[in-house]
């Protein structure tokens, strides 16, 4: 009897060890698994607000589409311009004599396409998704204005979900990973740029991320 106890003893130990490890290797590999993911998600999403912030910059207001945002980068161009100090004479009618004003010169240089300058080596007709083991996960973009001061102010927001881009992985971790709060990692259910409640094109992201 004392054998057979001790193999018994060996075997629950044996099956303990491996559940241990077995959840310790898990845990590493849904770690490496989301970093990855997430990282291809952010990159997209910089790609987002880079074309949002061109189409502001030219259009005056953010593009409510991404089929109006590709449409947008394939034709639209940057004004180059040169700023220079100069002035002129002005006749002041009280005094009776001539005053020199000073005054800010913007010369035209030129143009230059959006698509060239900023989407060069960038897919940006694919910017609505992002392929996850032949897989699309869609990113939900939305445009809004909003009112500051008796000033309205366009506004974006590009945001994809955890559980989307984590579709594969054990349910326990995802689950935890949506209620992750901590100054180094991505707090919240999504990973998402821009906002439809403040004036901001950031990302809530860490810098761990961007670097």
């Amino acid at each position: 009897m004392r054998y057979v106890i001790q193999l018994l003893l060996w075997v629950v130990i044996a099956l303990l060890g491996y559940k241990v490890y077995n959840s310790v290797y898990s845990s590493v590999e849904f770690q490496k698994t989301k970093k990855e993911r997430f990282t291809q998600a952010i990159t997209k999403l910089k790609e987002i607000r880079t074309a949002q912030i061109a189409h502001k910059t030219v259009t005056g207001k953010f593009a409510n589409s991404y089929e109006n945002l590709a449409k947008f980068i394939d034709t639209a161009k940057f004004t180059l311009t040169q700023q220079r100090d100069s002035s002129f004479t002005r006749f002041d009618k009280e005094l009776r004599i001539d005053k020199s004003v000073d005054t800010v010169v913007v010369d035209i240089l030129g143009y230059e396409s959006v698509k060239d300058s900023l989407f060069k080596n960038i897919d940006y007709r694919k910017l609505d998704a992002i392929k996850v083991d032949e897989k699309d996960i869609k990113i939900d973009m939305k445009t809004s204005v909003i009112e500051r001061n008796e000033i309205l102010y366009p506004v974006f927001e590009a945001k994809i979900a955890k559980k989307d881009i984590l579709f594969d992985q054990d349910a326990n971790y995802v689950e935890q990973e949506e209620k992750v709060e901590s100054l180094g990692e991505i707090n919240g259910s999504e990973i998402s740029v821009g906002s439809l409640d403040e004036i901001n094109t950031n990302g809530n992201w860490p810098v761990s991320y961007d670097n």
